[in-house]
């Protein structure tokens, strides 16, 4: 058998992961023909199928998925070795691989983005938004060098950096503006708008409201926080989101936003990376990045709330008028809502 190469290694993960030759491709930038001729070679120098072809996709034999275990173990040796490289520089420098969860991407990912190149000239950022399961298998696979995500993650092979607390704000119809804000109680006996399984996010509204995910006939699922919001805005029920996402996602919904009474719903937000990453000490400067992004971000939303006449209890002095469009509009709230 003559030497593989790390390219047809590379080729190969590309078409196991996808198992379509034309995304594969893609990913790899080359052409379809070109991938299939490369994986042809690499079986006949292996001596054997890596892959059943189908009409429409292609899946791995029973050796190719053993061949891709050790593949993997492989390019994440070689991608570490570039890592030991980086890591012999002072600062954040070359290829940054950061995952983020959906319900922090579109809201504070363009911030850390700014702030991380200014900083850092000879940063290359690789942004992958998927779901916090997915991430830390990444993060395990050597794909990804760090994630922004929900905590606590508790995974032993991790290293988990807290960096802020978030609180959750109701999101209702307009119309109910000026209610009492409704307790946990009362909202497990509302129609509540969540993402749907999968989202960290989900477990933490079911878990404020004390519901089980399997019971409520009156859980309705959205596939992203801008559906839920606009599904309130139909009328259709209400829905919590982070609170880092209420100007951007209310701004043309008509729906009325306010903050719940002590204790408010929150969640811990930070970053992850495999406690055996030689760049642990770039991602801990770039964690403390991240963490001021935040500090100002929140800053500006509170002054937002200030500017719309909020209390931190939800209250609004009665001599400011109501927002037109409802959104950050203010609840007055009664000692009762809580009880």
């Amino acid at each position: 058998m003559t030497n593989l190469t790390l390219k047809q290694l590379r080729y190969f993960e590309a078409l196991a992961k996808h198992g379509h030759f034309g995304r594969a491709a893609d990913v790899c930038a080359i052409s379809q023909p070109a991938l299939s001729m490369q994986i042809k070679e690499l079986e006949e120098q292996l001596g054997t199928d890596l892959f059943e072809r189908g009409a429409r996709q292609v899946r791995l034999t029973n050796f190719g998925e053993a061949f891709a275990v050790r593949v993997r173990n492989i390019l994440r040796s070689v991608d570490e070795l570039g890592d030991l490289a980086r890591a012999s520089h002072n600062q954040p420098v070359g290829r940054l691989r950061i995952g983020v969860i959906p319900t922090v991407a579109p809201y504070l990912l363009p911030t850390i983005i700014g702030n991380l190149t200014s900083l850092y000239d000879g940063l290359d950022i690789h942004v992958r938004e998927t779901l916090t399961s997915k991430l830390v298998e990444e993060l395990a696979e050597g794909r990804l060098d760090t994630a922004i995500v929900a905590l606590p993650v508790s995974e032993p092979s991790l290293t988990e950096v807290a960096l802020f607390a978030e609180n959750f704000v109701l999101v209702r119809p307009s119309e109910d503006e000026g209610k009492p804000v409704p307790n946990r109680e009362a909202l497990r006996e509302m129609r509540l708008l969540l993402l749907e399984e999968g989202h960290c996010f989900r477990d933490q509204a079911l878990s404020f409201c004390n519901i089980q995910s399997a019971l409520p006939r009156e859980l309705m699922d959205g596939s992203s926080l801008s559906t839920l919001v606009q599904m309130v805005s139909a009328g259709i029920g209400v829905t919590l989101i982070p609170e880092m996402a209420v100007a951007v996602e209310t701004r043309s919904a008509s729906v009325s936003a306010v903050r719940f009474q002590s204790p408010q719903p929150s969640r811990t937000i930070g970053m992850i990376w495999r406690k055996t990453s030689p760049l642990a000490k770039q991602l801990t400067r770039i964690s403390e990045v991240v963490r001021q992004s935040a500090d100002a971000m929140r800053e500006q939303h509170d002054s937002i709330w200030r500017a719309q006449d909020f209390e931190f209890d939800g209250r609004r002095r009665p001599s400011v008028p109501r927002n037109s469009n409802g959104a950050f509009a203010a609840d007055k709230t009664s000692d009762s809502a809580s009880r």
